[in-house]
């Protein structure tokens, strides 16, 4: 093995993760389609478990972002007792996001492995794609939709809402699907704001992916080799880097623009997949 060639490799699968996972058109479908052309010279647990793990250097990147609004400490003021030093609005929002996402813990967790035997398919990936990019088009031109939306900040996400916003989420977890599409899609059609919704997927992302991860690493074990633990670090560390100009860039686009383009991709990348897994 090449260790240098191995390492350029975690480089272009940690881009590829830092540009997906915040966009709504799938990391997974990206890793599948990329492990095809670029396939590390590794074990197939390893391999498996890199797909995940390396999510983490992204969430890393969303709390970077947007850490003033997520650390739920502060300085208390003169007179204040113990509690001043909580951020009570920001407990608030860590609380919807846990409620948001036990929707997609309590099926994850227990059917894990048999999605990972049975769903992770170049067939299954290629539908969800163009399945839910033809929905992001259909919402998109629908002015009754649009004409819903009132949920503007994510501050004024509720718990009831935070709860049917992680149902979506658990939509997600067959493959293609794209986590934060099925979650933003499902705060549009719900009422949120494009950038609401999009904000408040980022925040659910981090204790999903950081449990996912965690669930990869037990499975797999602690027993990394230093090659192995190097091309998992530069993956990680890579798809941080990626991840902030990714999640500045998609926020400052979906401000001024639809995501209909989004939904267009999906479509075209889905058949692309179809295509090349059926007839190559």
């Amino acid at each position: 093995m090449n260790l240098l060639i191995e390492t350029l490799k975690a480089v272009l699968f940690g881009i590829v993760e830092g540009v997906t996972e915040w966009l709504p058109i799938s990391s997974t479908g990206h890793m599948i389609l990329l492990d095809e052309f670029v396939k590390l010279q590794m074990s197939d647990a390893f391999k498996e478990m890199f797909n995940v793990v390396i999510q983490l250097g992204a969430i890393l990147a969303v709390v970077v972002l947007y850490f003033p609004k997520l650390w739920p400490f502060k300085m208390k003021a003169e007179g204040e007792g113990i509690e001043g030093y909580l951020k009570k609005e920001t407990w608030l929002l860590w609380f919807k996001v846990i409620a948001a996402i036990l929707p997609s813990a309590l099926i994850g967790i227990p059917f894990d492995d048999w999605m990972d035997a049975h769903l992770h398919t170049p067939v299954v990936v290629a539908a969800m794609l163009i399945i839910y990019g033809a929905a992001f088009i259909f919402i998109e031109r629908s002015d009754r939709m649009r004409a819903q939306t009132d949920v503007r900040d994510v501050s004024a996400i509720g718990f009831r809402l935070a709860i049917f916003i992680g149902c979506f989420q658990a939509l997600s977890l067959v493959p293609g699907t794209s986590r934060s599409g099925a979650t933003i899609l499902g705060g549009i059609l719900l009422g949120c704001s494009r950038a609401a919704a999009s904000e408040f997927s980022f925040f659910m992302a981090i204790p999903t992916m950081a449990g996912a991860s965690l669930l990869k690493i037990l499975k797999f074990g602690l027993g990394f080799t230093g090659s192995e633990l190097l091309i998992l670090l530069v993956g990680c560390a890579t798809a941080f880097v990626v991840s902030i100009v990714a999640i500045k860039t998609f926020i400052d686009y979906i401000k001024r623009n639809s995501f209909t383009a989004f939904g267009w991709y999906r479509i075209v990348l889905g058949a692309l997949v179809a295509v090349y897994f059926l007839f190559f």
